[in-house]
């Protein structure tokens, strides 16, 4: 075998004339452990550590101009001194206008027209802090709409739909907050208007803004009376629903009541073999009072013919309905049963289709409505 012999190996030798390298400068940070941001930097949402004393510190700087290097030219001659670089960040459309700015070489300023200087005030301060006055959103609400949507400031823009919507959005200028939202994307608004609008029509129609938008925007104006007309006949149709339902439901507890009637008794009222007490338990059917004074009336009724009485009528109307819900008319105790069933077969196709709807629609309506609908006010179409 062969033999390695280990040779350590020399440094290399130091040259004294070359300075030492010096370390490069530190790159951004990459990981933070400080409240507020999670392991990989980003901040947590729902969290801030921003104290009151910092949000004062961004008015101040806004509030005195501390080396401001951007001016902002309103209406009237108005100036209001700011920081590009804040302007910039909050605001990507102002970001652009002072890019172009610079790029032709001229003074940093940029023009905000159309609106009031105190609106303009309360919009600039607002990207340096995020802060307003309750007072100042009041008066300016609809230019800061404005201004937040054409410089897409969404934070400021969310607020301004809030404010509206809890409080700031009444009968007088719901017409043109309506027509703002339109024109500022905002749906949500659009939609809390448009339903103010049709909730009081009336009284809108009187107002200055909706007489100021019938002559500049007819077309939006003849939508609305569109819009105001079919809510209308959805509110009728919902109301006929309504009504034809609780007729249903009526229709299902007098048929059931009349099975309680002549099967168990009631009252004064029941089969021949049934014996009353003299201290019954009350009632749980509510129709059967109303059906008690219908038996016996329809019991003494000289003219009980279909045709000749008008409550005998409603009589007959009813053990028809009963014989095409009843299920077993050989043991049904409820006269008359088992000859409306034969009845039926000789009957027009009109009148059995007709028959039909209404049966289906009460059992229905049953199935819907899942518990008894309770309601007295069959005593009164009973005897209509």
């Amino acid at each position: 075998m062969c033999k390695v012999k280990n040779i350590r190996e020399r440094p290399a030798p130091v040259n004294k004339d070359v300075s030492p390298t010096v370390p490069p400068w530190p790159g951004p940070v990459t990981k933070s452990l400080h409240k507020g941001s999670s392991n990989d930097g980003s901040p947590q949402k729902g969290y801030s550590c921003v104290s009151t004393a910092t949000r004062d510190l961004w008015d101040r700087l806004f509030d005195e101009g501390y080396k401001a290097d951007v001016s902002v030219n309103t209406d009237d001659g108005g100036i209001i001194y700011a920081h590009a670089n804040i302007l910039g960040m909050a605001s990507p459309v102002i970001k652009g206008q002072l890019k172009q700015s610079n790029r032709f070489r001229r003074q940093r300023s940029i023009s905000i027209r159309g609106v009031p200087v105190d609106a303009v005030r309360v919009f600039i301060r607002f990207l340096y802090s995020s802060c307003y006055e309750m007072k100042e959103m009041e008066a300016f609400v609809v230019h800061l709409l404005v201004l937040a949507h054409v410089y897409v400031v969404p934070q400021l823009k969310q607020e301004c739909e809030k404010k509206l919507e809890h409080g700031l959005l009444t009968i007088d200028n719901v017409v043109d907050i309506f027509q703002l939202a339109l024109l500022c994307d905002a749906p949500r608004l659009s939609l809390i208007c448009h339903r103010m609008i049709l909730k009081n029509f009336k009284t809108v129609c009187t107002t200055r803004g909706w007489k100021t938008m019938k002559k500049s925007h007819p077309t939006l104006e003849k939508e609305l009376v569109e819009s105001m007309i079919e809510e209308d006949t959805r509110q009728k149709e919902r109301i006929k629903k309504i009504n034809e339902r609780k007729i249903y439901m009526l229709l299902y507890e007098a048929m059931e009541a009349l099975v309680h009637i002549y099967e168990d008794g009631c009252r004064t009222i029941g089969p021949s073999d049934k014996d009353f007490k003299e201290n019954q338990a009350p009632c749980k059917y509510v129709a059967c009072k109303g059906l008690e004074l219908l038996v016996r009336h329809f019991a003494g009724c000289k003219l009980r013919v279909p045709g000749g009485c008008i409550h005998c009528k409603r009589m007959w109307q009813l053990l028809e309905l009963h014989s095409r819900l009843c299920s077993d008319s050989h043991n049904c105790r409820v006269p008359l049963c088992r000859n409306f069933k034969e009845r039926i077969k000789k009957q027009s196709k009109k009148d059995e289709i007709r028959w039909k709807m209404l049966v289906k629609k009460i059992l229905t309506t049953k199935r819907i409505a899942g518990a008894p609908f309770v309601s007295s006010a069959f005593v009164s179409t009973l005897w209509q």
